[in-house]
């Protein structure tokens, strides 16, 4: 068992409130909806983050990460790992604190990157899992 003081997820979803999701679907079908509207339901703010949609979640979706106004804690990556890079580019620009790619989105260089940026890098892990582990 790790100790609060160790557990840097724990403590990312303990302090963060907005979360952007790159990528959300507005398909209640698709993985990315389902996880959204867990992390909903928990009392975070979901910003959808996709050119396609108008709007998921009762939220209006955004064409880019730098179109939203208010500050983002998390950008939750639900894209297919070759999108990551420019996903990163965009958070560094933005001073976003933390980047979660979910399970089987890997970018090794692009997180390296945004660690080099000073940005926390999740990789590989689903944020409702993580998320239900600690406080479900």
């Amino acid at each position: 068992m790790k100790t609060a003081a160790t557990d840097e997820i724990g403590e990312l979803l303990k302090r963060a409130k907005t979360i952007a999701v790159v990528g959300l679907s507005d398909s209640p079908l698709r993985p990315s909806y389902g996880v959204s509207a867990y992390m909903q339901s928990q009392g975070f703010r979901v910003i959808p983050v996709n050119p396609a949609i108008k709007g998921a979640l009762g939220e209006k979706a955004v064409a880019s990460l730098s179109e939203i106004k208010e500050r983002i804690d998390i950008v939750d990556v639900f894209r297919r790992s070759e999108f990551v890079p420019e996903v990163v580019d965009e958070a560094i620009r933005l001073k976003i604190p933390a980047i979660w790619l979910q399970e089987d989105v890997i970018h090794e260089e692009a997180a390296e990157k945004a660690r080099k940026a000073g940005i926390f890098v999740v990789m590989d892990k689903c944020i409702l899992k993580e998320h239900r582990a600690r406080f479900g």
